[in-house]
């Protein structure tokens, strides 16, 4: 059985240079003529986080809608230590923003 395809010109060169070409094939409505539809897939552009302050096991970013903080304390500090070094990371990380705000909009 042969059938024939319809396609777009830009498609066709894709197929032609060896790409893969995402898309959905279905029959016409007017005529028993497959047609294919390529995806219209644009690549993501987004913007990456700028540090403010790296802390000692985290750091402080900030994004285009928010403020980020990260922290990764090993376990086997034991509870009382761990919850101490968050403290002081926290009050860091505090004095970190305060020191951005006024570095930055003043």
């Amino acid at each position: 059985m042969k059938k024939y395809i319809e396609i777009e010109e830009e498609v066709y060169n894709r197929i032609l240079a060896g790409k893969y070409v995402d898309g959905s094939m279905h029959k016409a409505h007017h005529s028993s003529m497959l047609v294919f539809k390529a995806f219209n897939r644009k690549p993501r552009h987004r913007i990456k986080d700028r540090l403010i302050r790296m802390l000692e096991h985290g750091w402080v970013k900030e994004s285009e809608e928010r403020i980020k903080v990260y922290e990764s304390i090993p376990k086997n500090l034991g509870t009382p230590r761990v919850m101490n070094v968050l403290e002081r990371e926290v009050k860091e990380a505090k004095n970190a923003l305060i020191d951005w705000e006024l570095i930055e909009f003043v």
